[in-house]
């Protein structure tokens, strides 16, 4: 027989930045949620992702009184702080160019870590988090109540009724499959080359570089104090099999115009194709879409937990307002407001991984747009310095 569990006013379907942002927010709060995750907290804890949130994202920590989910990693994480190779040649951005204003303040904080120190943060303000929750399915979110059905970590099946739900469990998640194929609409950019993603088991000083080639484009970034990743530009038909770990590091070395070391361990590799996507409308009854559930954004714009705690901080607005006052304006322009804010993220970032990328490898677009990208990137650039000449 399925167990009811107690009701409550919110349920987040998944673990991740933008589900443990949300119910973090909400409690802080005092409104009652559970939070879903399908994986366990070891796994969930140690799983390694992208670590860059804006300027934005951290004020948005700091208002929640949560800023020390990021604590330990004030340090400047925007793009316009990273070393930049171009052909071997170390450069520097501009001073006030390449969204240096809007960047200053953001931090390098690796995935887990904030994953980390958002859950412990959420259990110890009293939050539900139900780790191991499996065959999570949604019901009746055109209702005023809709229904929440998993499996615990015991297999045992349970239901949860509750006021809204937020689906927060990424791209290859349950809640969107939860919309009507009717209602929801996919918009895609497929940028016709794919990243080869390696973790290594070396630390990354500093915490990140750029690499614009005639090679391809290439990156080292901090993923931990002793976990990097690295990118390499490739074809779209490369395979895992076709990157041994010395052509990877030679590569690499190549890309960047010298030695790389220290060298380390290849733990993982993979063939990641850069897109960009974008699912409206982000709300259906009850159900509200929020973080890569609803949008995957180009990883070179490193702007994924960006919008995630963009998305939890305006969702976790609006629910309060409900609550509280029983006014549901914000929750009804919920969806809109955040698709004019990742259309904005999205237009940025696709800018950002054209200029970049037909800047090195002339092969995927051309030579004209190679060196309209290449004036493009000039423009962003502090000069090269003038040779002195001796009269």
């Amino acid at each position: 027989m399925t167990q009811t569990g107690n009701d409550t006013t919110v349920v987040i379907v998944g673990g991740g930045v933008a589900g443990l942002a949300l119910g973090t927010f909400l409690v802080r709060k005092g409104i009652d949620c559970v939070v879903l995750e399908k994986n366990s907290r070891e796994y969930v804890e140690q799983r390694q992702r992208a670590g860059s949130l804006d300027a934005y994202g951290v004020r948005v920590l700091d208002e929640w009184g949560v800023g020390e989910a990021v604590q330990g990693h004030r340090h400047d994480g925007s793009t316009a702080g990273m070393p930049l190779l171009i052909d071997g040649e170390l450069r520097q951005w501009r001073r006030g160019g390449h969204g240096e204003e809007e960047g200053t303040g953001g931090v390098f904080c690796p995935q887990q870590i904030l994953v980390r120190n958002l859950i412990r943060i959420f259990l110890r303000d009293g939050g539900d988090l139900r780790f191991e929750a499996a065959d999570v399915s949604l019901h009746d979110i055109e209702t005023d109540r809709p229904l929440v059905r998993y499996r615990d970590v015991h297999g045992t099946p349970r239901t949860v009724r509750c006021d809204v739900v937020a689906g927060g469990d990424g791209y290859q998640g349950v809640s969107r499959t939860a919309f009507p194929d009717d209602v929801l609409t996919c918009r895609t950019h497929e940028f016709g080359y794919a990243w080869l993603s390696v973790m290594a088991a070396v630390p990354a000083d500093p915490l990140s570089v750029l690499a614009v080639h005639s090679r391809g484009f290439a990156a080292k970034i901090t993923r931990g104090p002793d976990r990097s990743r690295i990118y390499l530009q490739c074809p779209l038909t490369d395979t895992v099999g076709q990157w041994p770990d010395e052509r990877i590091w030679s590569e690499l070395e190549a890309r960047f115009g010298g030695p790389v070391e220290p060298r380390g361990r290849i733990i993982s590799k993979q063939v990641v194709p850069l897109r960009g996507v974008v699912f409206s409308p982000m709300s259906h009854g009850r159900l509200h879409l929020l973080g890569d559930a609803a949008h995957l954004i180009p990883p070179m714009s490193a702007e994924g937990m960006s919008l995630a705690v963009h998305d939890a901080d305006v969702l976790a607005r609006a629910i309060v307002r409900q609550v509280e006052k029983q006014d549901s304006t914000l929750l009804d322009g919920y969806s809109d407001t955040c698709l004019h804010h990742t259309w904005e993220r999205q237009a940025a970032a696709v800018a950002l991984t054209d200029l970049m990328h037909d800047s090195g490898d002339a092969a995927y677009t051309g030579e004209f747009r190679r060196q309209i990208a290449r004036k493009n990137l000039e423009a962003m650039l502090e000069p090269v310095p003038a040779p002195e000449v001796n009269v």
